[in-house]
């Protein structure tokens, strides 16, 4: 088991995605930066979620797009030169009894170079050090890392990311066949009203995962449809409006 209660509210890249003023703050919040995490857990999180990708000197860093705001491939420049947080210092500034989704963005390189030089290669001294002190799920868009990750650290639950041409129906049969333990959907790829009324609903789709031994995660909801996807079965969401989805559970 992966979340202890259901459904558990994930801070999305922290306390939300964007540039965020927490209640009581007088200043935003940036997504994945500590404070922001700081603020997701001050909220009363147990989980948080980050984005994770590798820079030019082989270092990992905070970071969701593939390009730092100044328009530059995260991956063509040394950490330093990113101005974006180490994912090892927001580890160690984190308590150990908060719990991290790593969303590893892979990169276009990965085909290419050396298999040590590789995301997956990099993360994994860091995820055995925090799987000895926190829980930990790591997911992804890329199969090619997560079942890289399955075969070197095999007690760290792994989950398969899906999106729009890929929805959750399709993601389903795909993550238990690779055997990973959870899978992702946004709520624009496979939402509670989705158009696609030729497929099982959401709910079923959510049935037929548990039934497959997977947990369930959905991202986005707002505090107006976080009920619903609670009703659906869902075991965790991802959320932007941390009080507003709290509240509404």
């Amino acid at each position: 088991m992966i979340f202890e209660s259901t459904p558990t509210v994930i801070g999305h890249r922290g306390y939300g995605s964007g540039d965020l003023t927490p209640p009581g703050a007088r200043t935003p919040v940036a997504e994945n930066t500590l404070p922001s995490m700081l603020a997701a857990v001050e909220a009363g999180l147990s989980w948080i979620e980050i984005d994770v990708t590798r820079t030019a000197d082989d270092d990992l860093v905070l970071r969701h797009d593939p390009t730092t705001s100044g328009g530059d491939h995260v991956v063509d420049l040394a950490a330093t030169a990113t101005g974006l947080p180490r994912l090892t210092d927001v580890f160690d500034a984190l308590p150990p009894d908060v719990a991290v989704d790593v969303d590893v963005k892979t990169v276009l390189e990965d085909a290419v170079d050396a298999p040590s030089r590789r995301t997956g290669a990099l993360l994994l001294p860091v995820l055995k050090r925090e799987a000895k002190r926190r829980r930990l799920l790591v997911t992804s868009f890329d199969p090619s890392l997560l079942t890289f990750l399955r075969d070197e650290l095999p007690r760290v639950p792994l989950g398969l990311l899906t999106w729009l041409r890929f929805p959750l129906w399709h993601a389903v049969p795909a993550a238990a066949g690779l055997g990973l333990d959870a899978v992702g959907v946004h709520t624009a790829s496979c939402g509670i009203d989705h158009p696609d009324t030729r497929l099982r609903p959401l709910d079923h789709c959510v049935d037929v995962a548990h039934k497959a031994g997977l947990e369930t995660v959905v991202w986005c909801p707002t505090a107006e449809t976080a009920p619903n996807y609670a009703a659906a079965g869902f075991d965790a969401m991802v959320v932007n409006d941390t009080p507003g989805v709290l509240a509404a559970l």
